[in-house]
C-alpha cells in the first residue's frame, strides 16, 4: 500500500461503518452535552452549576477508569460497545423525558437539576468504558501498518462530529426546544447502535483471560510509567485542558459576556471544533512524524495564547477567530498524542492503556470543567479563562525544560517501520 495514501484507511469497509457508529454517537452527545448545560444555567443562572455537572461526571470517570480498561481488555470489543451504546440511549431517553412539559410542570426545579446531576454521573461511569472500547476497536479494523492514518481520521470523525452536534445544538434549542432536541439524540444513538451490529465481532488478543485485576492493572499503570514519550504527552495535554478548557463557561460568556443568544452560543462551540477539523485532515496529507515532540509543544503553546484571546476579547468575531485558533492548535496535539499511543501500546494493554489517557486527559475536561465553573463565580468569567490560558503557557514552558524525552519525540523512523509491513 502507498505509504502517502492519505485515505488508506477509509479504503477498509468495516472501518468506515465504525466511523459512521463513532460520528453518530458523538454527534449525540456532543447535542446532548450543550443542551444540557444551557437548560442548567438557564434553570439556576449560576456558573458553579456547569462546573458540577464536570464534577459529576469527573467523579466515576476517573474512579472507574483502570477497572473498565481492565474489563474491555478481557472482553470482546464489538459486543462491549455495543453495550455502552445501549446504555447511553438510556440516559438520552431520560434527559429528554426530564425536559418535557410535563415534568417541568409538575417537578421542582431542585428535582429537575438533581435528576439530570444524576443521569450525568451514569454518563461519566458509562464513559469510562467508552474510550478503551473505541480506542482497542481502532487497532482492529485496520493493519498495523496504517495505524497512524486511522488515528487521523478517527480522531478527525470525533471533531466533525463534536463540531456538528455544537452547532447544530445551538440553533435547535432556537428552533424546536431543548426537549425536541434530546429526542433527536435519543434517535441517533438508537441508530448508531443498529449500525453497530454490522461490525463483526473481533478476537480478543488479551493472552491473559483471568488475570486477576490487581496485577492486570499493576502492569497497565507501570507500562504507561515507564514509557516517557507517552507519560509526557499525557501529562502535558492533561494540565493544559484542565486549566485552558473554555467550554464550559461559554454559556456564560454567550449569555452574559458578548450577549449572543442560543445560535451564537452553538457558533462559539463549533468554532472549536471546525478548528480541530481543518488542522487534523491537513495531517492526513502532511504527516507530523517530523519533529513530533516539538510540534506537540508548539501547538499547546498556540492553544494556550489564544484561550488567552479569548477570554479578553468582546467583539464576537474576534471570539470566534480565538476559539478556532485554539480548535486548530488542540486538532494537531490530539493527532499527536492518538499516534503515539497507538503506534507505541501493545495489543492486549490498549484497554488499560487507554483507560490512564482516560485518567490524565479525558477526566481532566470535567475536572477543568469545574475549576472554570469555580474560577468564573470567585473572580468572573474573563479573568478566569486568562488565568487559564496563563496556566497552558507556563506548563508548556515547564514540560520543555524538563521532558527532553518529549521535547525531542520523532516518529520517523518508527512510521516507516510500520508502512514496510504487510
Amino acid at each position: 500500500m502507498n505509504k502517502l495514501d492519505p485515505y488508506a484507511a477509509l479504503r477498509i469497509r468495516e472501518f468506515n461503518i465504525f466511523l459512521f457508529v463513532r460520528f453518530l454517537l458523538v454527534f449525540g452527545w456532543s447535542m446532548q452535552f450543550i443542551v444540557i448545560e444551557w437548560q442548567v444555567y438557564s434553570i439556576t443562572k449560576d456558573p458553579l452549576s456547569l462546573g458540577i455537572i464536570g464534577l459529576m461526571e469527573i467523579i466515576p470517570a476517573f474512579t472507574m477508569a483502570l477497572f473498565a480498561g481492565h474489563i474491555v481488555d478481557q472482553k470482546e470489543k464489538r459486543n462491549l460497545l455495543a453495550v455502552c451504546t445501549a446504555a447511553f440511549s438510556l440516559i438520552s431517553l431520560g434527559l429528554f423525558l426530564l425536559t418535557t412539559d410535563s415534568v417541568i410542570n409538575s417537578w421542582s426545579t431542585n428535582s429537575i437539576l438533581y435528576s439530570i446531576y444524576g443521569l450525568v454521573f451514569f454518563g461519566g461511569f458509562l464513559r469510562s468504558f467508552f474510550g478503551p472500547t473505541i480506542f482497542s476497536l481502532v487497532a482492529l479494523l485496520v493493519p498495523k501498518n496504517i495505524y497512524h492514518n486511522a488515528a487521523t481520521w478517527s480522531t478527525s470523525t470525533w471533531k466533525t462530529a463534536s463540531v456538528s452536534g455544537a452547532l447544530a445544538a445551538g440553533f435547535l434549542i432556537s428552533w424546536i426546544g431543548v426537549d425536541q432536541t434530546l429526542c433527536l439524540v435519543f434517535i441517533l444513538v438508537i441508530l448508531s447502535l443498529i449500525f453497530t451490529f454490522l461490525i463483526k465481532k473481533k478476537p480478543i488478543l488479551n493472552k491473559k483471560i483471568g488475570e486477576p485485576m490487581k496485577e492486570s492493572l499493576k502492569a497497565g499503570i507501570s507500562f504507561v510509567f515507564k514509557n516517557k514519550a507517552i507519560l509526557g504527552v499525557l501529562t502535558l495535554d492533561m494540565i493544559a485542558v484542565l486549566f485552558g478548557g473554555t467550554v464550559a463557561i461559554l454559556s456564560v460568556f454567550a449569555q452574559d459576556v458578548l450577549k449572543v443568544g442560543p445560535e451564537g452560543f452553538g457558533i462559539l462551540n463549533a468554532s472549536i471544533s471546525m478548528g480541530s477539523i481543518v488542522t487534523m485532515f491537513l495531517t492526513t496529507y502532511i504527516p507530523i512524524n517530523k519533529n513530533t515532540g516539538k510540534k506537540m509543544l508548539v501547538s499547546v503553546f498556540v492553544f494556550g495564547l489564544s484561550i488567552i484571546a479569548f477570554g479578553l476579547s468582546s467583539i464576537f468575531w474576534v471570539s470566534i477567530l480565538a476559539l478556532f485558533i485554539s480548535g486548530a492548535a488542540d486538532g494537531i496535539s490530539m493527532v499527536i498524542r492518538q499516534t503515539i499511543l497507538q503506534l507505541k501500546t501493545p495489543d492486549d494493554m490498549r484497554g488499560r492503556v487507554s483507560s490512564v489517557n482516560s485518567m490524565f486527559v479525558g477526566s481532566s475536561n470535567e475536572l477543568g470543567a469545574f475549576e472554570s465553573g469555580l474560577a468564573a463565580k470567585l473572580i468572573g468569567p474573563v479573568a478566569a479563562v486568562v488565568f487559564g490560558g496563563t496556566m497552558t503557557l507556563l506548563t508548556v514552558g515547564v514540560t520543555a525544560l524538563k521532558n527532553p524525552v518529549l521535547r525531542d519525540l520523532d516518529l520517523t523512523e518508527e512510521i516507516e517501520n510500520n508502512q514496510k509491513e504487510v
